[in-house]
């Protein structure tokens, strides 16, 4: 009874006490509160709101929900990043190794592919082998021995949340900004961290569309971990188009690995070291952006940060050989050029009808428990601004049979526009978020 009291009170645009959220998710855990009743709840937050009390009530329920990293026996400072999520975002791939190889330690928890945005896991389990379902007790021991772990959510993190996850996901609810909140931060805080950075995205393929309620977001969680004594530090970054190059599990796992060489696309490693130097500067092991970059820039030249990523996949039990023969991943059986249908100036390239075509090839998942095909998706070489004459390649579509070949094909031609010019771009990164406030992002720091 106490569960449909509160579902009322929330439909009706009423508050929950943090004792009552205390209890309706102790109840979800422990069973007694059904799915469908928590999904007319998750439904009642979307459409009402809350406030930022219950937010920060939400957050902690969820985070006491389960059990946390030890921190006791870990030596040196321990910082996290987490995106909000986007369409080609490979970005942890590269940053958790190449911040790790410089000292830091990274105990990453990501998660799957959400609506039309591509998760890590998913990306990393396109390494033969790689096991991303450590427990805690193993993903501590390897944090200790390496300095890396890269791993999704156990049972013993935030089990409510991961529930919750797969809930919003199935009933439209994932562009909730206080789910998107307490979800991020509740699994973060578990984590023990000394410091984390966000990447908060917004434009057409983000969760978050518009500029406003991205720093609207981005002031939440790192006003939710301060009150829990933990630094955040947020960049606001575009995605009006897809980052990089590659969209599709084994093909952003491949270009990550190029990545970890300093070959990556232009965008990839100007946002990978933006978020880099925060985490080194979080951490204290440097003290100015310069010197973070500099230790960044010689990770990634001398070869560290590449063999950083093959100790983690070997001790999570994948083939380590991929960092040096990436055509070890998944091969598609098909693949095939896409071409301009006219010269003109590439006006859009949609990372939302791009996100949701790798899903249509079978590279994401319709139903949570889907299987799906780690080979298949687009390399996307065309960006917005780029002259293209009539008949030149834009991208080149992969897919597992021709009916593939035919539907990329479709996904392409409404998601890349060639026109007479496009619109000015928008700043990669745009704003950077602190305790102090919001302040526009200067690279030079």
């Amino acid at each position: 009874m106490l569960a449909r009291r509160l579902i009322e009170r929330k439909r009706d645009g009423g508050r929950i006490d943090p004792g009552e959220w205390r209890a309706l998710i102790t109840a979800y855990t422990a069973g007694q509160l059904a799915d469908h009743q928590m999904a007319a709840l998750l439904m009642a937050v979307y459409l009402n709101g809350l406030d930022p009390e219950e937010i920060a009530a939400l957050t902690s329920a969820m985070l006491h929900s389960g059990a946390v990293f030890d921190p006791t026996p870990m030596l040196g400072p321990r910082v996290d990043k987490h995106s909000t999520g986007g369409v080609g975002d490979k970005v942890s791939l590269v940053l958790a190794p190449l911040v790790a190889s410089v000292g830091v330690a990274v105990p990453m928890i990501s998660g799957r592919g959400l609506g039309h945005t591509g998760g890590t896991l998913d990306k990393l389990e396109a390494i033969p082998g790689f096991r991303t379902d450590l427990s805690l007790a193993q993903a501590r021991h390897q944090l200790e021995q390496i300095g890396c772990v890269m791993i999704g959510q156990t049972a013993e993190i935030a089990p409510a949340d991961r529930r919750m996850y797969a809930l919003r996901d199935a009933t439209a609810t994932v562009e909730s900004l206080p789910l998107i909140a307490a979800s991020i931060m509740s699994k973060k805080l578990a984590e023990g961290l000394d410091g984390l950075v966000l990447d908060v995205k917004h434009g057409s393929g983000a969760l978050i569309s518009d500029v406003a309620r991205g720093l609207e977001l981005a002031e939440c969680m790192v006003g939710l971990g301060r009150a829990h004594g933990m630094p955040v530090v947020a960049l606001l970054t575009a995605m009006d188009q897809p980052l990089g190059r590659a969209c599709g599990n084994a093909l952003e796992t491949e270009e990550a690995i190029h990545a970890l060489t300093g070959e990556g696309p232009p965008d990839l490693m100007e946002l990978t070291i933006a978020l880099g130097i925060e985490m080194l500067l979080l951490a204290g092991v440097a003290a100015t952006p310069a010197a973070a970059r500099a230790q960044l820039e010689a990770a990634l030249a001398s070869g560290a940060a590449a063999r950083k990523f093959q100790e983690v996949i070997d001790a999570q039990g994948g083939n380590p050989g991929v960092v040096d023969d990436p055509a070890v991943l998944p091969q598609a059986a098909e693949c095939e050029l896409f071409v301009a249908p006219r010269s003109g100036v590439v006006a859009r390239v949609e990372p939302r009808p791009i996100g949701r075509g790798v899903t249509a090839l079978g590279g994401g998942r319709a139903t949570a428990d889907a299987a799906i095909d780690p080979s298949v998706g687009f390399v996307i070489g065309a960006k917005v601004g780029d002259w293209v004459d009539g008949g030149e390649p834009l991208a080149t579509i992969f897919a597992r049979d021709r009916a593939g070949v035919n539907e990329g094909r479709a996904v392409l031609r409404r998601a890349i526009v060639v026109g007479d010019d496009a619109p000015p771009p928008r700043p990669l990164i745009s704003h950077r978020v602190t305790g102090a406030g919001i302040e526009r992002y200067d690279p030079a720091g």
